[in-house]
């Protein structure tokens, strides 16, 4: 069975219900947004928000989706860097418990943690303090954490160290790893929009991006966004929310739905299709199955707070995924 390795930035998530956008104001947080804030800020609006409901857990963009993958019985590890903390050491049990190979380095900050706030209407907003997270860099990057591995995923957060970047995806393309990359939040794409153009043409085969995503790459709407990356790579993924996804590879098209849900919390929902895309891309499924498998992820992760689902969930999801008979959501 191929063997999946990600990178990204090893955070804890700190899951918050919101009543409202006050806070959202209040701290400066534009809705739907991942926020990069320091030490003092962080711990402002954690002090805002310590008498609401939270749940705490292991996260981070590309973790998340090899976590996915690993429930899923796919064999994968992970690249990150954490603090010589008790926030570290629940990442790492985080990856661990699903026998996920952790390629955990020890930095000198604290571990980095993710106020994610949960707005009503389920979007969810992130006011994120990197910590020990940020220093992971390009000489903590070798051919030996590459070996065995058969792709490579990793997450648009992290395309703020340019040179971090050009060294995992140089590695990885030179192992003959496929490299799938998740444009992760708008903002960042914005503000890096040279840099991903780069790296999107030079070395990704598959790109996951949303609609904001995608349009912030390429200044078009969804389908015309699809038009555009799927000239920079093998298999582009634009989701557009309750519209479902489009999935382009060449001159072949699908347009994916939804599964039928109750939606609580959005968190994860991007990370956990890009897990399920992964596993039918891994199984040699076709495009379309591929994209249904995402939704089946997606949908499901937005019943639950937080981007972890339970045993119970995840042994039903395989359920479904072993009935799939190509008819499309």
């Amino acid at each position: 069975m191929k063997k999946v390795l990600g990178m990204g930035n090893a955070l804890v998530d700190i899951m918050t219900l919101i009543d409202d956008e006050q806070l959202l104001t209040q701290f400066e947080l534009p809705k739907g947004s991942m926020q990069l804030v320091d030490t003092e800020r962080s711990e402002k609006i954690k002090s805002g928000i310590q008498k609401l409901k939270q749940e705490i857990a292991s996260g981070g963009s590309a973790a998340n989706t090899i976590n996915g993958l690993a429930y899923l019985g796919i064999s994968t590890g992970y690249i990150g860097k954490v603090g010589d903390d008790q926030v570290g050491d629940l990442f790492r049990l985080g990856l661990e418990e699903v026998n996920v190979k952790a390629h955990l380095l020890k930095g000198k900050m604290p571990s980095g943690t993710a106020i994610a706030l949960v707005s009503p209407d389920a979007e969810r907003t992130f006011a994120t303090h990197l910590g020990a997270a940020v220093e992971l860099n390009a000489d903590d990057i070798n051919d030996q954490l590459f070996e065995g591995y058969h792709y490579f995923h990793i997450e648009g957060y992290l395309v703020q160290n340019h040179d971090l970047i050009r060294k995992a995806l140089e590695t990885a393309k030179r192992n003959n790893l496929i490299i799938s990359l998740d444009m992760a939040s708008y903002n960042v794409v914005e503000a890096n929009v040279e840099f991903l153009r780069e790296v999107v043409r030079d070395y990704i085969n598959i790109v996951f991006a949303n609609e904001e995503e995608a349009k912030a790459f390429t200044g078009k709407g969804p389908e015309d966004a699809l038009h555009e990356l799927s000239e920079l790579c093998d298999v582009a993924v634009v989701k557009i929310g309750r519209q479902g996804s489009y999935v382009k590879s060449q001159n072949s098209i699908h347009k994916i739905g939804i599964i039928e849900i109750e939606s609580i919390d959005s968190t994860g929902a991007g990370d956990l299709y890009a897990a399920g895309f992964l596993y039918g891309m891994v199984h040699g499924f076709t495009l379309d199955i591929c994209g249904q498998i995402g939704a089946l992820l997606a949908g499901n992760v937005m019943e639950v707070i937080g981007a972890r689902m339970d045993i119970h969930r995840w042994n039903k999801i395989q359920e479904q995924i072993q009935q799939f008979n190509g008819t499309a959501l």
